[in-house]
């Protein structure tokens, strides 16, 4: 979110685009599969081919894990770029545990550890540390798209 802010372009949060099934899922403490996503990861790039063919520049934020889930959302589109917010697991629980009002529990990050595919240097990510201050990835990110 803050890094759209910084550049005026529209965000969202992929987590608004899961289906309710999905969202009853996770809050039951059950990990999503593969079928699960494949909804979400479709919702996800019709959303993304939307804000092209408005010709607006944007920002949505998800976990897209695995390499074939950002295929998806980066096949036929040379525009997206992935940005992977790399941290080390424990920061990761923390964060969960103090974010509040949120559907995921914490007890589900060891499934989401267990699926992650770090993207490979072929997908040319942004990578950033998520140890480091917030601004300082902000800086990172927008330094690396260029603007």
């Amino acid at each position: 979110a803050r890094v759209a802010a910084r550049l005026g372009w529209v965000f969202l949060e992929g987590d608004e685009l899961h289906p309710a099934a999905n969202v009853a899922k996770m809050k039951s403490g059950r990990p999503l599969d593969d079928a699960d996503r494949a909804p979400w990861l479709a919702a996800i790039a019709a959303w993304i081919d939307r804000q092209a063919a408005e010709k607006r520049a944007a920002v949505i934020a998800c976990s897209a894990l695995k390499r074939r889930y950002r295929q998806v959302l980066t096949k036929g589109r040379p525009f997206v770029r992935i940005v992977y917010v790399e941290g080390q697991r424990e920061l990761i629980r923390a964060r969960l545990e103090a974010r509040k009002g949120h559907y995921f529990p914490p007890a589900l990050l060891d499934s989401q550890f267990a699926d992650l595919e770090p993207p490979g240097t072929d997908e040319h990510p942004i990578v950033v540390e998520a140890a480091q201050p917030l601004e300082a990835q902000v800086d990172e990110v927008v330094a690396a798209v260029g603007a």
